[in-house]
């Protein structure tokens, strides 16, 4: 029987990569007002053709695009991305369609747990921006375990917190790697988030390896009926 419900932020429970686009896209027409010497679509491949080899928490991102644009660093126009960024980002950490209704469902008869790997700081705040921070009896960060959902480390301290067994719990998230692998090497039940991943990155149904999949949040109720 399942006592815990363990889930992943972005892509999962938050739409990060449309928040990371609209965001992107925002700053890029702002520095270009101040001076960028790019045009909006070749700034934009620049910065996810970073991102995919630096990581989407990367921080110098604006830096190095302004570098390549101009030559230098300019700190007005680098200052006026930030501030475009950070403007627009504040309104697009919003859940995904159901998210909230379904938690508040399953709240009343499982433990939700967040296991991220996102800093401590970065998870709350989107968690808060979202307005989900009050759903989860835990939230479990790179932060506190120093180890990224590659290892079982995060996995077994929230079977320990919670006291449960790994066949207790059912593990929801986009990422196979990370969501879907891991837990299911200690037992964990797991179930892919289809809806987080880009068309283009996405496995054939059935083959993410996951006992479960779902094309909306709210497939959830029903996953959990079958367990």
């Amino acid at each position: 029987m399942i006592k815990a419900i363990l889930f992943d932020v972005d892509n999962t429970l938050i739409d990060f990569m449309k928040m990371k686009r609209k965001s992107c896209e925002a700053a890029v027409e702002a520095m270009i007002s101040a001076g960028l010497k790019m045009k909006k679509e070749d700034a934009m491949k620049e910065i996810y053709i970073i991102y995919d080899k630096k990581g989407m928490e990367y921080k110098a991102v604006f830096e190095k695009i302004i570098k390549k644009s101009n030559g230098k660093i300019d700190y007005r126009i680098m200052a006026s991305g930030v501030l475009a960024y950070r403007s627009v980002k504040e309104e697009q950490v919003i859940p995904y369609e159901g998210v909230m209704l379904t938690l508040k469902v399953l709240k009343k008869k499982y433990k939700l747990v967040v296991v991220s790997d996102a800093p401590a700081m970065k998870a709350w705040t989107r968690l808060i921006m979202a307005k989900l921070d009050g759903y989860f009896d835990l939230v479990l960060t790179k932060s506190d375990v120093k180890k990224q959902k590659t290892s079982t480390v995060p996995f077994n301290s929230t079977l320990k917190y919670l006291k449960i067994k790994p066949e207790e719990a059912l593990m929801v998230g986009d990422r196979i790697e990370r969501d879907i692998q891991t837990p299911k090497k200690l037992g964990i039940k797991t179930c892919f988030a289809r809806y987080g991943v880009e068309d283009s990155k996405k496995p054939a149904i059935g083959r993410s390896g996951a006992d479960f999949e779902i094309n909306e949040f709210k497939e959830l109720i029903d996953v959990l009926k079958k367990i």
